[in-house]
């Protein structure tokens, strides 16, 4: 089996029958990142048949098994609740001083920060869910004028005070909510605890991995990554495959499996493509610049069994999709055929039609 079809199964892109519930399968592969909803919601779907973008929804906003918060590299994802507890305090005061910082530079110095949070607490404080709307309104009645960069620095540094979470969707605008109503009483943080929890969940979604692929994919300091290791040592095993000059550590009886190949449609930022430093396993150099082209996208990637083989754009109007595909090289029938399988396992998750338009790239 090679490094990218372990490192694929670890993230059940082989879609295995189990995990079914979006908590779950977010569970087994330490949460999607989901600064765009909609491409979070894909990742699940890239896991898991039988889930229909209704399903993550539905968790996030009823059930409240789902939330989507601030976390790895300080970036948006989507969590499973009961995981959100304990994860995201470990990048709270990061995101304090950098809010703090981002808005100071925009000239929101600390008292204005300090009054623009107490009247957002103070919208807050009924429990009820509020739109971002409501809450700038808020602050501009204090006089603090709220640009877009403002109010994101705002939403952060409130989330990170632990203080509110993003709440339920109203129709199509995104709402923030007191953190005790929407998911009650956050437990007691024990930081040595959580970082050995996260070890445990890197390791059993991205390993075999080294310790620097940990660090960048978690986005903490260094101490932190081997204070999280150095508590689980006893679980982990160290294999050094030819050609790799730094060992790769993996848990002690974890090897997960796929059986036969397959091809997937990954969204874009997925987190398979975040979680190692080192990514040629996946994608040769040339291919990675077709992947992050720069300006901060990380473009939608088709893998076969782990591996890199184009990318896609989609394009949605209303009900209707249409994708449009760049191969790194020309594709033969069988890898044609499983796309056409996703492009319809795409249509169903999303509820929507999708159209297929000609396909680009350079076929070399």
């Amino acid at each position: 089996m090679t490094l990218a079809a372990q490192r694929a199964a670890a993230q059940l892109l082989h879609r295995p029958s189990k995990p079914r519930h979006p908590a779950d399968v977010l569970r087994a592969i330490a949460g999607a990142q989901a600064q765009d909803p909609r491409q979070g919601r894909l990742a699940l779907r890239a896991r898991n048949a039988a889930l229909v973008a209704a399903d993550v929804d539905r968790a996030r906003n009823e059930e409240r098994s789902v939330v989507r918060a601030w976390a790895m590299r300080t970036t948006m994802h989507l969590l499973a609740a009961d995981d959100a507890a304990w994860m995201v305090p470990l990048w709270e005061p990061v995101i304090q001083a950098e809010a703090r910082r981002r808005l100071a530079h925009f000239g929101v110095d600390a008292r204005a920060q300090d009054r623009a949070l107490a009247a957002i607490r103070r919208l807050l404080a009924a429990g009820e869910p509020r739109t971002r709307e409501e809450i700038v309104a808020a602050v501009e009645n204090l006089g603090t004028g709220v640009t877009v960069q403002v109010r994101t620095h705002l939403f952060r540094l409130l989330m990170a005070e632990g203080e509110a979470c993003a709440g339920p969707d109203r129709g199509s605008q995104a709402t923030v909510i007191r953190l005790e109503a929407w998911l009650g009483e956050r437990p007691a943080h024990d930081r040595e605890a959580a970082l050995r929890e996260l070890a445990v969940r890197y390791l059993r979604a991205f390993g075999p991995a080294t310790e620097a692929d940990f660090a960048g994919w978690a986005g903490l300091p260094l101490r932190d990554v081997r204070a999280g290791l150095a508590g689980i040592a006893d679980r982990i095993a160290e294999e050094r495959p030819d050609g790799v000059t730094e060992p790769l550590l993996r848990l002690k009886g974890s090897r997960p499996r796929a059986r036969g190949s397959y091809v997937r449609l990954l969204p874009g930022f997925d987190t398979y493509l975040m979680g190692h430093r080192d990514a040629n396993f996946m994608a040769t150099p040339a291919q990675w610049k077709r992947i992050l082209p720069g300006g901060g996208i990380l473009r939608p990637v088709i893998i076969r069994d782990g591996v890199a083989i184009g990318t896609w754009h989609q394009r949605r109007q209303g009900k209707r999709l249409s994708v449009r595909l760049e191969p790194f090289a020309a594709f033969d029938d069988d890898t044609r055929a499983a796309i056409e399988a996703e492009l319809a396992d795409l249509a169903r998750f999303e509820g929507a039609t999708v159209k297929l338009e000609e396909a680009g790239g350079d076929p070399k």
